[in-house]
Formats: structure tokens, C-alpha cells, sequence
């Protein structure tokens, strides 16, 4: 599956069982991504992410971490800010109480990120918006 196939099948705003499929997804090119860069298709994992911020889903951000953390190319084509679809703050405080050894490093990037004011303002409305206007054109 392509781009454009998972926008056709899915739209931006995924629901039900398809967030699932979207997950599983992500998950295969994340691991085909992991084994050898450029085996998994980035702007596909892109997609994927921007999905499942959509569906604002706090127990999806270790996922999109991990799928931005698969290679160079994943980590310079997935946005930092697909991570807090829930908000800003609900995602700190989740990685904070995980336990999963990624949490840390995530919360601790996006912690750098907002002392350096990569998230000033900050909107999950705006940051929707906007990435509806790139998937549109």
C-alpha cells in the first residue's frame, strides 16, 4: 500500500477497526524501516502517524516514536509534533508514568523541544488543520 491507497482506504481521520489496520501498518515499515533504511516506505509512516494523531489516541505515541526513531530518513520525514494528539501535556504526563524504556528518551526530546519553543502555541486543532491542507493539495 501507497499514500495515496491509504488516504482512499482510510482519509485522515480514521475510525473503528481501521486505526488498527493503520497501526499494523505502521508497525510493518517501521520494522522493514528498522532493518535497512529505505525498505520501509517513510512518507507512508508520515501518513500513518498524522492518522493516528488524528484519532488522538494517547497509547499511540510510544508507536510513533518508535516509527520516527526506525531510521534517519523516518526520524527527518515523521514531525515531533505527530506525538502529542492528545495535547501537549496529557502526552508528557503519560510518558512520564510509562515504563517503557522509550518513554523517557520521547519525553525528554519534547521537553527540549519546548524549552527551545518548538511548541509554543501549540494546537493539535491547528497542527490537524495544517497537515489536512498538505494531504489536500
Amino acid at each position: 500500500m501507497d499514500v495515496r491507497e491509504c488516504l482512499r482506504r482510510y482519509g485522515l481521520r480514521p475510525v473503528g477497526a481501521d486505526i488498527d489496520e493503520i497501526r499494523a501498518l505502521l508497525s510493518d515499515h517501521t520494522a522493514r524501516e528498522r532493518r535497512a533504511q529505505g525498505e520501509g516506505d517513510t512518507e507512508l509512516m508520515r501518513l500513518c502517524c498524522f492518522q493516528l494523531f488524528n484519532s488522538g489516541d494517547i497509547d499511540d505515541v510510544l508507536l510513533v516514536w518508535s516509527a520516527k526513531q526506525a531510521s534517519f530518513d523516518a526520524a527527518c520525514s515523521i514531525d515531533i509534533e505527530f506525538l502529542p494528539g492528545h495535547g501537549l501535556d496529557a502526552t508528557k504526563a503519560y510518558l512520564s508514568a510509562s515504563r517503557a524504556p522509550a518513554a523517557a528518551a520521547a519525553l525528554e526530546r519534547l521537553r527540549e523541544l519546548e524549552a527551545d519553543g518548538e511548541f509554543e502555541g501549540f494546537s493539535v486543532e491547528e497542527r490537524s488543520a495544517s497537515y489536512d491542507r498538505y494531504y489536500g493539495d
